[in-house]
């Protein structure tokens, strides 16, 4: 099998003093990196010298280069930045020991000989007393680890002592072993010592029996890097029956000799043995050679029999930690993914910055924008990067709770304070004890749970409702509002001094028609979110609908978006999102410049815009009666102008048409 030149440089790195990278945390945590004379370029795109699997991670991110002595770091306008020991950088040198944060991944630039790549705690030693009673021994010198000097009484020739020690380096290699890769390797490698196979293989199956899904080669000269070829018809009679297959000659035997596939390779001598666990098949190790002067006979057929009963439940532990690794990994991408602020534009690399900047300190950071722009997910992401990412984030909407209830949501109470309170029950802020604490729609406290809110803020205690005994918290304080606080705290709707304590660090998420450039990506990506969550195919946008997209002004923001998205998906019938999947609302909008139109949807608006102006003519101006010419509700009147652009032009035809003596109505 084909190495990977960068994690081959992981020993390389270790065994000389040369600079490389570990990483301390992140998808690849525990890796050693050597960093090569060229520039070493770390991003999400498989091209990367360095690739990480991680969203958080720009398709490039940044690039470790040689100057002169040392090595620099070079930011390549990532999304969330690139920090040097907590600091955002463009250009900058690094220096033993330095910390570079790349998305969730932090990686330790080491330089000199004696630094150790894993951060132990420091142990003390105590003077021994007395040591004339103590015993000691080199592990090396175990009698029980040495299995030749064991079998040494035997003769040098004898087969039998071949054959334990064999096993002997078997079942020790097979319980220190964790790599599925590594440890399959190393088992061929030891059968290649007491068999005479060109090559090797060993067979996982998946489901039922009825295919292989991991599947390992090698060939005894290592220098081979080819595929190993492997009979179907052996491995799947040893995987279905359960039992070792034996072809000492296999031109002469009357069922293998007439297996096309080992005539066709040419294969002279074949063992096939299966790896069974608790009489079930799990694979097989699959033997053979195509030289005329080597063989395998009965002592073979029972050594590998055995070998493969001592490795089975090591190699199915294995694959199966394996397996449990990449869904794990999987499952956190999910996650990670549809908790993911996405964009690239100006104004969303302005977000990253921040919240790379502001994430490691314990600062009280308070979100503003308008509703729909992923203020929880920015707040998400400032605790996923922060040094209590592994402790809890508690959220709690403030205005979706009446504020009777809100107060012993968020404080909890004792037995008893009130009728129903049968029990004592923990708030959020017990809840969030360690981590963080959000608060949704914050400028909807009720003035009572403000000055509540505000000891909290000063004192980290409360007090449950109905409890006389201070509890004290270490939490974060992450809050959010749609509300213009400052405005608010001024007009005495908000307590000032807890706007003052709440606005420690703010950030106002903008827009999304502030950055209409990432709805392509947006859109990407929650075709792929909510064709995942229904099993669907994902479907590409067409050209019509993109056009209608980007001519919108989106007042629900993202969420509006992804209502679009879903809609579209779930009522399409084509094999693309067309521009009549989407609302009505978009279709009434002109496309954006540059981007063109169906006649069909030029057509309706068109007409739309005839109607109602020639209702607003016969009404002379009159808005109330041209909603009853027309037949429909002024409120609906009102925003078909308003997203047809027609309100300049109702207004001149109201001034031209309007006629002294007949009183008009409700106008524009």
């Amino acid at each position: 099998m084909a190495s990977n030149p960068l994690y081959d440089s992981q020993e390389r790195a270790k065994e000389k003093a040369i600079p490389r990278l570990v990483a301390v945390s992140g998808p690849l945590r525990e890796s050693v990196f050597a960093l090569p004379d060229a520039a070493l370029s770390i991003g999400r795109d498989a091209t990367n010298g360095l690739p990480i699997g991680d969203p958080s991670v720009s398709r490039r991110h940044c690039v470790i280069y040689r100057e002169d002595a040392g090595y620099k770091v070079r930011d390549l306008d990532s999304r969330n930045g690139t920090l040097v020991n907590g600091e955002a950088v463009q250009d900058h040198w690094l220096h033993h020991l330095d910390e570079i944060s790349v998305g969730d991944s932090v990686f330790r630039f080491l330089q000199d000989e004696d630094e150790k790549t894993s951060g132990a705690s420091a142990v003390e030693f105590e003077e021994a007393q007395n040591t004339h009673a103590t015993a000691e021994i080199r592990p090396q010198d175990v009698l029980y680890l040495q299995p030749e000097k064991i079998l040494s009484e035997l003769p040098a020739t004898s087969r039998l002592a071949r054959n334990l020690n064999a096993l002997l380096q078997i079942s020790r290699v097979v319980h220190s072993i964790r790599d599925l890769d590594e440890l399959q390797n190393q088992v061929l490698d030891l059968i290649f010592k007491v068999a005479p196979a060109e090559r090797g293989a060993i067979l996982l199956d998946g489901t039922n029996g009825q295919e292989f899904r991991s599947m390992f080669g090698r060939y005894r000269d290592p220098e081979k890097q080819k595929a190993v070829q492997v009979s179907s018809t052996v491995a799947h009679r040893v995987l279905q029956q359960g039992v070792a297959v034996l072809g000492s000659y296999v031109p002469g035997d009357t069922r293998l000799g007439a297996v096309e596939s080992l005539a066709a390779l040419q294969v002279r001598s074949l063992l096939c043995v299966p790896l069974t666990i608790f009489h079930r098949t799990i694979g097989c190790i699959y033997l053979d050679t195509i030289n005329v002067a080597e063989r395998f006979n009965e002592d073979h057929l029972q050594l590998v029999t055995a070998i493969a009963g001592i490795s089975a439940v090591a190699l199915e532990n294995a694959r199966r930690l394996q397996w449990l690794e990449q869904e794990n990994q999987r499952l956190l991408n999910e996650v990670m993914l549809d908790r993911t602020l996405i964009g690239e534009s100006p104004k969303m690399k302005d977000v990253f910055q921040f919240l790379a900047r502001v994430a490691p300190s314990d600062a009280t950071v308070l979100i503003g924008g308008e509703s729909g722009t992923g203020k929880e997910l920015a707040a998400r992401t400032i605790h996923r990067k922060s040094p209590r990412a592994n402790k809890p984030f508690v959220a709690i909407n403030c205005a979706a709770i009446p504020d009777n209830l809100l107060e012993s949501e968020l404080f909890g109470y004792e037995k008893g304070a009130f009728t129903g309170a049968v029990s004592q029950k923990k708030g959020r802020l017990e809840m969030a004890e360690g981590g963080v604490l959000f608060l949704d729609e914050v400028g909807e406290l009720a003035p009572a749970l403000q000055v509540k809110l505000l000891r909290v803020l000063q004192e980290r205690e409360f007090e449950r409702v109905g409890g006389t005994r201070p509890i004290h918290v270490d939490i974060r304080l992450i809050a959010a509002t749609n509300r213009d606080l400052a405005e608010a705290s001024r007009k005495g709707e908000f307590r000032q001094d807890l706007y003052f304590r709440l606005n420690v660090v703010n950030l106002n998420m903008p827009a999304l028609r502030d950055h209409k450039e990432d709805i392509p990506m947006l859109v990407s990506f929650l075709v792929e979110k909510n064709c995942r969550k229904c099993g669907a195919k994902p479907k590409p946008l067409s050209r019509e609908a993109l056009a209608c997209l980007q001519s919108y002004d989106w007042p629900g923001n993202v969420r509006e978006l992804e209502n679009t998205i879903e809609r579209a998906l779930v009522l399409g019938s084509a094999d693309d999102i067309l521009a009549e999947d989407l609302p009505e609302n978009l279709l009434e909008r002109a496309p954006a410049a540059g981007l063109g139109e169906a006649k069909y949807h030029a057509a309706v608006k068109d007409l739309k815009k005839r109607l109602i102006q020639s209702a607003l003519e016969e009404a002379r101006g009159s808005y109330t009666d041209a909603a009853r010419i027309l037949g429909v509700h002024p409120n609906y009147l009102h925003r078909l102008i308003r997203n047809l652009d027609l309100k300049e032009t109702v207004k001149a035809a109201a001034t031209t048409k309007e006629t002294p003596g007949k009183r008009p109505g409700a106008r524009l």
